[in-house]
This record gives structure tokens, C-alpha cells and sequence, in this order.
């Protein structure tokens, strides 16, 4: 998955390989605790330039950091069309997921012929699968309109389609790398994961027909219910400005049941409370569809408020794996993979560097709980003894201005000795960092 190092980096990451079916080179001891190293990794929710920038005058820290995040290649017309809608955009985490999701809803509603979420609910997967080939809005939706099946690929969703539960059966991931205190884009190397034959195979039903092209309950309602506060807003602005250009490229094409698509925007907080009212606003306003929330914990904490109301929750970048299972009633659907495969992924990033010690970090919910589960697990599966791995977690902050005291989790990492510690977190990791650095860990490339 990385790129070929020079004949000394060879040369030390085969004796790492070597140092983890053997333990034989070098000692287990822990290092000098004047001297601690580490290498510094990170995940979806930190590997932004957006993470660097909160550090200030202290992003040189992150110099060498490297991490994986749900990410396809995307064409520079998509981008260029991004920036048309926020110029200052500076990540695009997310954004193609975005863009999809609301592409999704919005066929799946033509196909069904009404703004009933049930019905639109039994065509999603369909929309992905089985039906003639369709990569441009317009294309899809005047085949939509002719009642022609058809199978989306957007710019996500470039393999395969959705699974039976609703979510994609294939992902890319990206490999980022920081350098100069931002992602070096020219470093950036992308890896498949996942299967197609594990797409749906079954055909959705018939929807109703629709006279004269128009729906007696349109239009379609779509509501925002993404991070604009809260730990991970750091990664709102991509996602705002993709769900935004796919609703204007919806109804630049006509619509959908003969109506332009409508959006009422809304905040999930990165917060349940917050997530919650804004779900009963929606539900108050009519809105059939949610796209969102943000963090795979938001999404647990109104599924069942969703679900009660009959709605459906549509997210762009919930990975937590347990989500696949959840009891959604058939109205929970994602566009970002589950971390099953994220944890691979990261896992190979590791030990390509050969780390014999590592701390994964992580923030104590179901995403950070669930992708430290996965990544310790692939990494044990590799041959990296339980006794050099440690597990610590921390709870967010109820209140995003306040923020974590990682001081005693910086001595406890210190004390553990490491040669990688793994971050899994959003905005409210960034304190771990400089907390590690003011410990007397070294971070390195």
C-alpha cells in the first residue's frame, strides 16, 4: 500500500517483521523514559488540514503523521465543483460520501414514486445494483423517471454496490501522510478493500407510478443533520458544501417526482441532545430523509427516535462496524464503510514501519471503541503479542470548549514505552499531542 522506501528503510522494516514472529531483535525492555520515541498515526476523524491549523504554532508536531481515512480518488472536476460552492475549502473528507448520499435518496425516491420514506427506504440498495450503469445525475434520473432499474456509481461509490444492510460492499482508503504541518497530497497512496460479490443480489419491488411525472406528496424533503459544532466540525465544511452541490445538480436536472428537491439544514452538535432536537425539528417539518449524523455515536444515540418516526438516516461517514447490525427497521443506510475494513487498513500502515510497542488512543464511544477493537485485532492477528499493545480510552467532553486533560494518559503512554501510538479521535484529540510532547515524548517521523 506504501510507496517503495529506500534499501535502509527495507532493511529495518524486514527486522521488525522478523522482531514480531521472533522476538529476537533487540530488547523488550522499555526504553530510557528520557529518550521515548514514538511514531504518531492517525484516523479518519483527525487526518484533516484543518486538525493542523487548531494546533497553531504547534503543528510542526504532526510532521510525519500518518494515517488512513475513507477516500477515492476524486476527480479534480468534483473538486473544482466543491469549490465553486465554498471556495475556502481546504479537506474534502468526506465529501464524495456526501455528495452521494443525497444522490442516492433523491433516485431512490424517483424509483419509488413517492416521498414516503418506507417506500423510498426499499429502493436504495436497489439504486445501486443490478440496474443499467449510471454515473451523472441527469443520465440517472431521466432513467429513473422512465422506470428503467439502474445501478449508481457515483464518486464514492466506484466498485461495488450496496450489501443486503445497506451500506457499501467495497471502499477505497486513503494512506495521508502530514508534512510542513498539512497532508502532502503528492504522498497520498489509495488501497482497496472490501469484496463486489458481497453487493445485494436481490431486485427491489416495483414502485408506484407516478402520472404526468408528478407525485400528489412531493417534494422530496431532505435534513441536514451534519457536524456544524462540536468535536468533529473540523470536518463540516466538506461534507455542507458536497450535500449542497448535489442538491443543486438534482434539481438543475428537474427535480425529483416533479418537484425540486428541498433542504432544511440542521446541526447534530457532535452531541445526542443536540442530535436529538434537531431529529424532532425535522420530524416536525416533515422531512423524510436525514442525512446524516456525523459520528457513528450520534447516529446510535436517534436511530431510534428516527425509526419511531418512521424516517430514514442516511449517513455519510458513520464507520463504526456494529452499525451493520443495528435494529434500524430497514431505514439505516451508510455511503462510508464500516471500520471492519478501516482496521485492516490501518493496521498495514503500522506495520510496514515495524513498531514492536504500541498505544492505541482512542475516544470512548462507539466509533473510537469500535476501531480500536478492530485494529488490535488485525494487529494481533499479525503477530504483535498482547503484552505489546495498550488499549486506553478518554471521554469526550460534554462541552466542546473544554477541553480533555491528557496529562495522565501522556505518563501513562510514556511509562508503556511505545515506538507507535495510534489516535483515534476527532477535534478533541488535539490536546493528546501537544500532552505527549510536554511529557518528554518525542514524536518522529
Amino acid at each position: 500500500m506504501l510507496r517503495t522506501r529506500t534499501s535502509r528503510a527495507a532493511l529495518s522494516t524486514a527486522c521488525a517483521a522478523l522482531l514480531l514472529a521472533t522476538s529476537a531483535c533487540g530488547s523488550d525492555e522499555p526504553k530510557d523514559a528520557a529518550t521515548t520515541q514514538v511514531r504518531l498515526y492517525g484516523t479518519d476523524g483527525n487526518m484533516l488540514n484543518s486538525y493542523a491549523a487548531t494546533l497553531k504554532d504547534r503543528a510542526n508536531l504532526l510532521n510525519g503523521m500518518k494515517g488512513t481515512t475513507p477516500l477515492t480518488p476524486l476527480p479534480e472536476s468534483f473538486k473544482e465543483r466543491l469549490r465553486n460552492v465554498d471556495p475556502k475549502l481546504t479537506d474534502y473528507l468526506y465529501s464524495a460520501e456526501s455528495y452521494d448520499a443525497v444522490v442516492i435518496s433523491a433516485l431512490a425516491a424517483q424509483l419509488a414514486g413517492t416521498t414516503a420514506p418506507a417506500e423510498i427506504a426499499k429502493q436504495i440498495v436497489g439504486v445501486t445494483t443490478g440496474g443499467q450503469r449510471c454515473d451523472e445525475v441527469a443520465t440517472c434520473l431521466q432513467l429513473a423517471r422512465a422506470g428503467q432499474d439502474i445501478e449508481y456509481r457515483g464518486v464514492s461509490l466506484t466498485r461495488g454496490g450496496f450489501t443486503d444492510t445497506g451500506e457499501p460492499a467495497t471502499a477505497s482508503y486513503g494512506t495521508l501522510h502530514f508534512d510542513n504541518e498539512k497532508i502532502d497530497d503528492a504522498k497520498t497512496e489509495f488501497v482497496g478493500a472490501g469484496e463486489e460479490s458481497g453487493a445485494s443480489t436481490k431486485a427491489p419491488p416495483r414502485g408506484r407510478k407516478v402520472r404526468d411525472g408528478k407525485a400528489k406528496d412531493a417534494p422530496l424533503v431532505l435534513g441536514g443533520l451534519l457536524p456544524k459544532t462540536g468535536d468533529l466540525a473540523l470536518a463540516y465544511p466538506p461534507m455542507a458544501a458536497a450535500a449542497a452541490l448535489a442538491l443543486t445538480e438534482v434539481n438543475a436536472a428537474g427535480g425529483v417526482l416533479g418537484e425540486p428537491v428541498k433542504w432544511i439544514d440542521g446541526d447534530d452538535g457532535t452531541n445526542p441532545a443536540v442530535a436529538k432536537a434537531t431529529v424532532a425539528s425535522h420530524v416536525g417539518q416533515g422531512v423524510q430523509v436525514i442525512i446524516g449524523a456525523g459520528a457513528s455515536g450520534i447516529s446510535r444515540a436517534v436511530l431510534p427516535d428516527v425509526v419511531a418516526a418512521g424516517r430514514i438516516l442516511f449517513s455519510p461517514s458513520n464507520t463504526d462496524a456494529g452499525l451493520s447490525t443495528v435494529d434500524d427497521k430497514g431505514l439505516y443506510f451508510r455511503t462510508a464503510p464500516p471500520d471492519s475494513l478501516q482496521g485492516r487498513a490501518l493496521a498495514d500502515v503500522m506495520l510496514r514501519d515495524g513498531p514492536r510497542k504500541i498505544v492505541i488512543l482512542a475516544r470512548k464511544d462507539s466509533y473510537g471503541e469500535g476501531l480500536q477493537e478492530n485494529v488490535r485485532a488485525e494487529l494481533e492477528k499479525a503477530g504483535v503479542g498482547a503484552d505489546r499493545l495498550k488499549l486506553l480510552t478518554y471521554l469526550p467532553p460534554e462541552d466542546p470548549n473544554t477541553p480533555v486533560d491528557f496529562g495522565g494518559l501522556a505518563q501513562e503512554i510514556k511509562g508503556f514505552g511505545p515506538e507507535a501510538v495510534l489516535l483515534i479521535g476527532f477535534g478533541e484529540s488535539m490536546p493528546s499531542i501537544t500532552a505527549m510532547a510536554d511529557a518528554g515524548i518525542q514524536i518522529t517521523r
